[in-house]
């Protein structure tokens, strides 16, 4: 870093000593530019890396994690004949058919008051005091919510707005709605347990036109019931959660629903293409940013040569060496290669041996293929894949034939992908735990880099100051030298 220092030269002398002592300096320059460029570039490096180990990881903790276990393939389907009832089955869920009723479906308690007006006959809104109704300050009003006992104590100031607050307070939905004149309360859930009662205050209940009395309308909380196969189901919700699939009820049902649960086949296939679409996503990914293109013609730029460009050409140059910042990385190809054997193994299920093209799953050509999507799978017959579109759909026809065999092979194949990826995420003495590249180490150099600047800035500083003063001596000498001449030649004239 140059010197603070004020430096005042050239005077006598007239020589450009700024450029010379920059010339004189310039290897110290060089170095500190160096290091500077070196530094910068390992943080670009640290950033693709970044950006590329949370692609790989969330692979690895997404879809592949859970591919690993049989419940992904697992899926079964099950259709209601009647908009009464449906059912979203779960794994466990046997195939066959079943029959249903819905006896019943829950509703929350509610109660609308009669239409109010005040004492003296007028209109009441949410500012009027409860007072104005004639109930007295002091009254209690007593009421269970979902069992649970709660007191509202009516006060002198407290107005229509208040009363309903506390009401909220107390567990219910409440508003008054002052173009009706009515209060509106309702539990907050359905079902008989979760039902509401006034228990205490039958004055100011009249008053505010919540008693049968005063004229007003009561539905109590009710429980839904479903009758599976015989069996009775209650729930204070309209969803039943039975042997792993859930029912929801959606009305009573007069007539017996039919209901049919079988294998998802669609299911299942919309998982493993899900997984090989974000394992495509990945793996292309590597493949693009471990074949580019050499940028070793392009040097890191100082804010010499940045000063001579556009901002444009900068971006344009620096986006040259940061597209090559991971080309050959051997971290990368580790893991590339590591994730393209566990694909490539041979599982054995039943003493037969299978691989993923028996699934209909492959890689393009070689030959054939862009360079960066060499490894990456197409399934045969998906229609979303020009590659392989045309090809007849061999995975649906084995999903259909036997999904067992289907869920071990991917089951374990999974298991195979996740344990290799696993080994090459492990922590070292160079990388964090889930990092495939080396950050411990990177932060390291990066620190040894920031020392490395200083050191070399304080020696730049020290060069141009040792000249400066080499040249101010001479410049002091020249200025004596110039005082004497005078001298001498004012004596000759005198």
């Amino acid at each position: 870093m140059a010197s603070n220092k004020i430096r005042m030269s050239g005077m006598v002398s007239g020589m450009d000593t700024e450029s010379l002592i920059t010339a004189l300096t310039s290897s110290y320059k060089t170095k500190v530019d160096k290091a500077k460029g070196e530094q910068q570039k390992l943080s670009w490096t640290q950033d693709a890396w970044k950006s590329m180990n949370s692609k790989i990881y969330g692979l690895y903790s997404g879809k592949l994690s859970s591919m690993r276990f049989s419940e992904s393939y697992n899926k079964k389907v099950t259709t209601s004949s009647s908009s009464a009832l449906s059912v979203i089955a779960g794994g466990e869920a046997s195939e066959g058919t079943m029959t249903a009723k819905v006896n019943a479906v829950a509703k929350a308690g509610y109660l609308t008051g009669a239409e109010l007006k005040t004492a003296s006959g007028g209109k009441v809104t949410q500012d009027t005091k409860l007072t104005e109704l004639g109930i007295e300050a002091g009254s209690k009003i007593s009421l269970t919510v979902a069992g649970e006992a709660k007191e509202i104590e009516v006060t002198e100031n407290m107005t229509m707005y208040g009363f309903t607050n506390e009401l909220r307070k107390a567990g219910l939905n409440a508003n008054f709605d002052v173009a009706n004149k009515r209060l509106f309360i309702s539990a907050k859930e359905t079902g008989a347990a979760n039902d509401f009662k006034f228990t205490g205050g039958d004055v100011a209940l009249k008053k505010l036109g919540l008693t049968a009395s005063a004229g007003s309308t009561r539905i109590k909380g009710s429980d839904a019931e479903l009758e599976l196969n015989g069996a009775v189901f209650k729930s204070s919700t309209n969803t039943f959660k039975i042997n792993g699939s859930t029912f929801t009820a959606n009305a009573v049902s007069d007539e017996t629903i039919t209901l049919k649960t079988t294998t998802d086949t669609s299911g299942i296939y919309d998982t493993i293409k899900g997984f090989f679409k974000d394992y495509n996503e990945t793996i292309n990914s590597m493949a693009k940013a471990y074949n580019a293109e050499s940028a070793s013609k392009y040097s890191m730029l100082t804010d010499e040569m940045k000063e001579v460009m556009s901002d444009k050409e900068i971006e344009e140059w620096e986006g040259k060496i940061k597209d090559s910042l991971l080309r050959k990385d051997e971290s990368l190809n580790g893991i590339m290669s590591a994730m393209r054997d566990a694909l490539s193994s041979t599982i054995e299920i039943d003493g037969k041996k299978y691989t993923l093209a028996d699934f209909g799953i492959d890689k393009q050509s070689y030959l054939t293929a862009d360079p960066n999507e060499r490894y990456s799978y197409h399934i045969d017959g998906d229609k979303d894949d020009d590659v392989s579109s045309g090809k007849t759909d061999k995975l649906n026809a084995m999903i259909a034939e036997n999904p067992e065999l289907v869920s071990k092979f991917f089951t374990e194949l999974s298991n195979k992908l996740y344990q290799a990826m696993d080994k090459k995420m492990a922590s070292t003495e160079y990388s964090s735990v889930y990092k495939v590249y080396n950050d411990k180490k990177m932060q390291t150099d990066y620190n040894s880099y920031t020392k490395k600047i200083s050191d070399l800035e304080a020696k730049l500083t020290e060069a141009e100051d040792r000249y400066y003063k080499k040249f101010g001596q001479m410049e002091s000498m020249l200025s004596k030298l110039n005082d004497s001449s005078s001298s001498i030649s004012a004596l000759f004239n005198m």
